[in-house]
């Protein structure tokens, strides 16, 4: 069974149980507290909340999703940084009992599938056991000796972001994989992690497409379904060498890491982000790069290597996700100028490895020159995008050789990225702490400010001009858009002007909600979504702006103070960046 029939197969199952089945949102979620869309539930997060849903009260999706939490793990048999989440969504229709009931017929009935355990959240001192659904799986036969009780680390999902929805899980195993996430949202944690029940009950589903396919399909691990098949068998041709089944073997290792990667920037480029060196324009960077160097890791070095992966990809998804076909010379754009970039940097690294290879060789092998080895390598990591697979590969002759302290060596590794991931996630928390009333109205107030701009831009520039990013913080917005040359003093002069004549002019801002088709119609722009909900958001500025939005909005513009623009620059081939504040 193809991956294609599994993901229709599970559609189909919960559209026949009553659900309303919804297109993937974009993996640009709207929530400004997280880069990525990360989990199908995402886009239905305000429903779990009391809001009422457009789709009804059940609904499923098939939901594009990444994450880079798991992406030391990836080469590994099932982690990846691009997933499908395949998952059932409930609004106070149903909660545990049909849940897992309806899990249950899916794996064992649909699919023909044996389940290997179960697990329940076992309680805390705040939260109680979940007796309920252990009760519910004893029901369905599945035997006391294959449900086990975990803590909270394991078996309470949530919230997504700093704050929101959440609450106990139980989970399905399938060949020793877990594959099947069930939460039950009965609690809400705010920003300072304190839980408050939740007056509507909800259920959030997720399951790993890759991950299943591997099972149904029976493959050793999900690099050999059909979802990676012609990358890894492209990558072979490249390189010359044979793909291994064996996750210890190198050149498994680099294939699936380079899979990963490739097929991750595919879809980030598809959303129109491009590699810089901050926020989401760094995570496609880094994804490249890392797939680059993982290309000089082997044993035959390979060149320009990504365009040919790049195709394998959206042919794999092209029917699934048009977005992906309909961008394919943009998104082969953005991979070829950075690969090109890249190579030349890459030569620098190599060189300063070597240099820091050769002073390392000279000194006496002890633990301290060990860490010392570690940090320069971090850094050159972290600095010039050389990654410490590198070293490690250069360093296992000696280890092999004599008794030195390779497990040390990686530890410190180790240490220095969770010290790294630890000072960007409180960077984050910075930058998005500041959460209720205030910051809801700092949102909604440059999120207007964006729909002026990207008006003022088209009337100044031309209707040439397309939004291609944007990022919004508490003191600033980011606006990305497409345009040859850098804009001249005179221009940018104007485009503040007509943004601030907008603003004095007290302009209603009027939200409608209509069907995409409807919108196309009366020319509201839209760039990043393909895949829409039947009703959608359409934000209008008198007869000066109309765009698809889901973010906050003032009532009118006059709310806004005074805009300007601060900085003007580059943000890659044909694409300019602004950035602007509200005094």
């Amino acid at each position: 069974m193809e991956s294609k029939e599994i993901r229709q197969k599970f559609l189909d199952f919960f559209e026949k149980k009553g659900h309303k089945i919804v297109p993937s949102s974009s993996l640009i979620p709207t929530d400004p507290s997280v880069l990525f869309t990360t989990a199908g539930m995402q886009q239905f997060k305000e429903y779990f909340l009391g809001k009422e849903s457009p789709f009804g009260k059940r609904v499923a999706s098939c939901q594009k999703c990444f994450r880079t939490s798991d992406i030391e793990r990836v080469g590994d048999t099932s982690h990846l940084t691009f997933i499908e989440m395949l998952g059932n969504f409930s609004f106070g229709s149903y909660f545990k009992k049909e849940t897992i009931e309806w899990a249950y017929e899916f794996i064992a009935k649909e699919l023909g599938l044996e389940i290997d355990y179960v697990s329940v959240f076992a309680g805390d001192k705040e939260v109680p056991p979940d007796k309920e659904s252990e009760k519910i799986w004893l029901d369905l036969g599945i035997p006391a000796s294959k449900i086990k009780k975990m803590d909270k680390k394991d078996n309470f999902w949530g919230p997504t972001g700093l704050e929101g929805p959440c609450g106990p899980t139980s989970e399905i195993y399938l060949n020793g994989l877990e594959v099947w996430n069930l939460v039950f949202n009965e609690y809400y944690q705010d920003k300072n992690g304190k839980l408050t029940l939740l007056k509507q009950k909800g259920v959030d589903t997720g399951m790993g497409l890759e991950r299943l396919a591997a099972v149904v399909q029976k493959k050793e691990s999900v690099f050999e379904t059909d979802l990676f098949k012609s990358i890894i068998e492209t990558l072979g041709k490249q390189s010359g060498y044979d793909y291994k089944i064996d996750s210890k073997f190198l050149n498994t290792r680099v294939f699936r890491i380079i899979a990963d990667h490739v097929k991750s920037a595919v879809f980030l480029a598809s959303e129109g982000i491009f590699p810089s060196n901050i926020e989401k324009g760094y995570v496609i960077r880094r994804l490249l790069r890392r797939a680059i160097v993982y290309g000089n890791i082997g044993p035959k070095k390979m060149e320009n290597f990504l365009i040919p992966l790049a195709e394998n990809v959206i042919n794999i998804y092209k029917d699934i996700y048009p977005e992906v076909k309909s961008r394919e010379t943009d998104i082969l754009t953005i991979i070829q100028n950075e690969e090109e970039r890249f190579e030349k940097v890459l030569g620098e690294s190599l060189k300063k490895a070597e240099e820091i290879f050769d002073w390392w060789s000279r000194l006496s092998q002890d633990i301290e020159n060990t860490k010392k080895l570690a940090e320069k390598s971090f850094l050159l990591e972290q600095s010039g995008g050389l990654l410490v697979d590198l070293f490690v590969e250069r360093l296992e002759k000696f280890w092999n050789e004599k008794i030195i302290y390779k497990d040390d060596f990686l530890d410190f590794i180790k240490e220095l990225r969770d010290r790294h991931r630890e000072i960007s996630r409180a960077g984050a928390e910075k930058k998005f702490g500041g959460v209720g009333k205030d910051a809801g109205l700092i949102q909604a107030k440059l999120h207007t400010a964006t729909h002026l701009l990207h008006a003022a831009l088209r009337e100044i520039l031309g209707e040439d001009v397309r939004q291609m990013g944007s990022d919004i913080t508490p003191q600033r917005l980011r606006f990305d858009f497409s345009f040859s040359r850098k804009l001249t003093p005179k221009e940018i002069k104007n485009v503040e002007g007509l943004v601030n004549q907008k603003i004095k002019e007290d302009l209603e801002v009027k939200k409608e909600e209509m069907k995409y088709e409807e919108a196309l119609k009366v020319e509201a722009l839209a760039f990043f979504k393909e895949k829409y909900p039947e009703k959608i958001s359409v934000f209008s500025i008198d007869n000066f702006s109309k765009e698809i939005c889901a973010g906050p909005h003032v009532k009118r513009t006059s709310e806004l103070g005074n805009f300007k623009i601060i900085k003007e620059e580059s943000s890659g081939a044909g694409i300019r960046r602004i950035r602007a504040i509200l005094e």
